[in-house]
Parts: C-alpha cells; sequence; structure tokens
C-alpha cells in the first residue's frame, strides 16, 4: 500500500469515528465561552506526555490557568493527525500540536491559526535502529520508516528529509509506528528500521543502546541543517472563528501559557520535571530529567512566532505535502498565526 493510500485511508477512518468514538471528550465549549464569568477552554494535545508538548501539562501542574480565571480541560491524543481532526469535528476547541498544521488545512478552505508559539524548532530526532545499515538519510530507501501516523508532522518531516536526499516516498515504507513504549517495540522487533519521534522515547532509546541519532532537530543548529531554518512547531491552535468569537477567553488561556513559557526559561530541567506528575517519567527519574534538559531549550520565551519560522515551514510542506504543493501559489502565511494575543500577554 502506497504512503497516499494509507494517508487517505486512515483519514477516512477517522472521519467515519469522529462523532462516535470522540463523543467521551465531551462538547466543545463552542462559540460562547466569552459570555461564560468563568469560561471554559477544551484543548486536545498531540501526546500529552511528550515532552514537546510539556507547556501544556505543566501549565495546569503550576495552576496558572485557574490564576488567568479559565477552566481548561487537557485531552490527549497521541497523534497530531488525529487531534486536528478532533478539533475539526468541533469535538474540542483548540489544539496543542505542531503549527504546520495551520497550513496544510489552509489548503483544504480552513483558517486555522496558532495564538501562541510554545516551540521555534520540532524538538524531533530521525532515530535509526542499530545494524539497520542506515548512515545518511540516502539510505532510506528501501527501509521501513516509522512516523506517529500518516499525514502527521513526523510524516511531512520524513517525507523531506528523504526527498532531500533523492528518496521519493514511493522508494521507502511509511510504518505508523506511533509514539512511547509502541515505537520502542518497533526498534526492538525491527518493525521498522529509523524513525522520527521525540523525547523521552530518544532518551529511552539512547539508554537501551537501540540505535543512534541520524538527524537531531532539538537543537537549532541541528534543524538549521536538517530543514534550512527554523522550524516552529508545537503551538496552541485553532479555528481563525472561534479565536474571533472568543477572544477574552483566549486571552485568558494565551497568558497562562506565556507565563508558563517563562517559567521553563528560568528554570532548570529538574524544576520542570518535579512540577510533572510522576507517572509521567515511567518509573525512571533521572531519565525523564535528562528527556527534558535534552529538548528544553525548543521552547520560546515569549511564545512569539520566530520571524523566519512560517517560511521554512511553508519549504518543507511545499515539497513533502501534496495538498500544499498544488496550491502552494494560493496560502496566505499571515492568516496561519497571529502575535496579538501574546503581544497583550501579562
Amino acid at each position: 500500500m502506497s504512503t497516499t493510500t494509507r494517508r487517505l485511508a486512515a483519514t477516512a477512518v477517522i472521519a467515519l469515528t469522529a462523532t462516535t468514538s470522540l463523543a467521551a471528550c465531551g462538547r466543545s465549549s463552542g462559540a460562547n465561552a466569552d459570555a461564560d464569568a468563568h469560561p471554559k477552554m477544551t484543548i486536545m494535545v498531540g501526546g500529552i506526555d511528550k515532552v514537546i508538548y510539556l507547556p501544556a501539562k505543566l501549565t495546569e501542574q503550576l495552576g496558572y490557568f485557574k490564576d488567568s480565571g479559565v477552566d481548561v480541560s487537557l485531552k490527549d491524543e497521541p497523534s497530531g493527525a488525529d487531534a486536528e481532526t478532533m478539533m475539526l469535528a468541533g469535538q474540542v476547541d483548540a489544539v496543542v500540536g505542531f503549527y504546520d498544521h495551520a497550513v496544510t488545512l489552509q489548503t483544504k478552505g480552513k483558517c486555522v491559526e496558532s495564538v501562541v508559539q510554545f516551540a521555534k524548532v520540532p524538538g524531533e530526532a530521525e532515530v535509526v535502529r542499530n545494524g539497520a545499515g542506515i548512515s545518511s538519510t540516502a539510505d532510506f530507501k528501501g527501509k521501513k520508516l516509522g512516523v506517529t501516523s500518516p499525514g502527521s508532522s513526523t510524516d511531512y518531516l520524513t517525507q523531506y528529509l528523504a526527498k532531500k536526499a533523492g528518496v521519493p516516498t514511493d522508494k521507502y515504507t511509511t510504518v505508523a509506528a506511533g509514539a512511547g513504549s509502541d515505537f520502542i517495540a518497533a526498534l526492538q522487533h525491527k518493525g521498522i528500521d529509523a524513525g522520527m519521534t521525540t523525547d523521552p522515547t530518544i532518551a529511552v532509546m539512547e539508554k537501551q543502546h537501540l540505535g543512534t541519532i541520524l538527524a537531531d532537530m532539538r537543537t537549532e543548529e541541528g534543524t538549521q541543517k536538517a530543514l534550512g531554518g527554523n522550524y516552529p512547531a508545537a503551538s496552541l491552535y485553532m479555528d481563525c472563528a472561534y479565536a474571533e468569537k472568543n477572544p477574552k477567553t483566549v486571552q485568558k488561556v494565551v497568558n497562562a501559557f506565556v507565563k508558563t513559557l517563562a517559567w521553563i526559561t528560568s528554570h532548570s530541567a529538574a524544576d520542570v520535571a518535579a512540577k510533572m506528575p510522576k507517572e509521567y517519567n515511567g518509573g525512571d527519574a533521572a531519565l525523564y530529567e535528562k528527556a527534558i534538559d535534552g529538548s528544553k531549550g525548543i521552547f520560546t520565551s515569549d511564545g512569539v512566532m520566530p520571524s523566519d519560522g512560517p517560511q521554512t515551514v511553508f519549504n518543507v510542506l511545499s515539497t513533502s505535502n501534496p495538498d500544499v504543493i498544488a496550491h502552494k501559489d494560493d496560502i496566505d502565511l499571515s492568516k496561519t498565526f497571529t502575535t496579538k494575543f501574546v503581544e497583550a500577554a501579562k
């Protein structure tokens, strides 16, 4: 089955189940949040225990949502692509996920914008299984490459790295390897030869000596080498109409997140780890702290979109995403993010 076919099949399944299996998430608070004295917002996180999305749970742990006067309900969905679908289905108000979804959704006639930018780089790394025979991305040909799910940001980044090395998508096999223990199992059992993942999975892979890092996009230097510039990733994004109709609620949420980002900047990885739920460390507190330390530098200090970020994202997607390739002349990057809320944050 081709990568495109798998993506279409996955999308069809998600769409079919959107109004049933998502019911447990609760109904979105819709467009009337600002009418409440103590507004509510439901946010789906594309992997709530991933270090790249750490600001979401940390903000809750620090009590900053409460301090800002907003009731935020965080929901977990390991795949960013699926979290996006839930938002579009009206099951949640916003998503903590990769900014690039705002770009790809514009090609489908959807206006989605990042209102606070958590990270200036992906926080991802392409890791290679020991014995897989891969020493560079040019060796991807004929290999099994793991991504979170077809159509996810990890899929687009993988496609870009492969195509940049002269390996088209039909010359390797895309495998939905998930994250965490599922991804580790795929490495252990040779279900994948390489894959795109984040901390703490990267830290676990290294501790168990399962493989090595081929492309490290947890630093600005590594990201610029792999992608040609800063690639803003983790963000809080939502439907433009929701932000327009509920500016007070959105501002309160953004205030809380900006406060958290400043807190992360001024505290050590040990301090951050100590504030997170104990179950997030997987029974290895030292390893979890190491994972946070390895990715702590990805976060912005103020929630502002890097000036060169949107263009880099567009450059990557215009070579890896078929929808962006087909509509690249119609995309208006200025509509995919706004800085007005972070600029007004207090």
